[in-house]
């Protein structure tokens, strides 16, 4: 079963394509928890919950009241008509982790139904999971945003990095790029060893780098150090617009 969390047409707020229209899903459920990234949102029942800047989408026990089950295809399908597109607008499946539903065979109907629409595809993951491209070749025709997950996570470094993953994602996919969330202390603290490191998995994949951040400050504050930083090691930089421009993350 999925679990869809929300969705909301916007525009693309971080990485190569920057600025598209765009119609966001946003999947229930992840493999990591990235408290390191120390953002945090209240609960129903009044607790607080540590993650990363969507830990709505993963955190199920605390938040279920915002997941919806999904049983079949035409509930996704179905959202496409609650917009009004002037064309076929980019489709961004985020989360969570939208991979954990790789092998599903409601989302592997999905994919091919918006292909066969003339949606573009990309695909926020965090890298860590295996896609099998010659059963489902629709996998062929996505993008994928791949934003492995740094020390700063707070995850093993076994656990968010896959060098298997990241270079058959890179090779296979339509196209990949690499997008990495990265705050001001980190960047005096060894993090262009730890980049590289995971790039050279696929190196000619190219490096978008975005100042970290659940809100409009945060993110403020680590951009001029960020901006810097790739400057001196030829990084591109990738705002974050959309908290730049809403300071929230739900539903934009």
């Amino acid at each position: 079963m999925l679990y869809l969390v929300e969705h909301f047409y916007s525009i693309q707020g971080e990485g190569r394509y920057t600025g598209s229209p765009s119609l966001f899903f946003r999947f229930g459920g992840c493999n990591m928890k990235c408290e390191g990234f120390g953002c945090s949102e209240i609960a129903s029942d009044g607790s607080e919950v540590l993650g990363c800047d969507t830990v709505y989408a993963v955190n199920k026990e605390h938040f279920s009241q915002n997941w919806i089950s999904i049983t079949e295809a035409n509930q996704l399908l179905n959202i496409l008509d609650l917009y009004e597109f002037p064309r076929a607008v980019d489709i961004v499946l985020t989360g969570g982790e939208p991979l954990i539903y790789a092998n599903d065979e409601i989302f592997i109907e999905f994919l091919e139904e918006l292909h066969k629409k003339g949606h573009q595809i990309t695909f926020e993951t965090n890298g860590s999971l295996g896609v099998d491209f010659v059963k489902f070749p629709i996998y062929k025709e996505c993008i994928f945003a791949l934003s492995v997950k740094l020390s700063n996570s707070n995850e093993p470094l076994r656990k968010r990095v896959n060098g298997d993953v990241i270079y058959s994602i890179a090779s296979h996919a339509k196209e990949a790029f690499f997008k990495f969330s990265i705050d001001a202390e980190s960047i005096n603290l060894g993090l262009e060893d730890e980049i590289n490191s995971i790039v050279e998995h696929s190196p000619k994949t190219k490096v978008y780098c975005m100042p970290l951040g659940g809100n409009k400050a945060e993110v403020e504050a680590n951009t001029e150090p960020l901006i810097e930083f790739c400057k001196t090691k030829g990084y591109n930089f990738s705002d974050r617009l959309h908290i730049r421009i809403w300071d929230i993350n739900k539903g934009v």
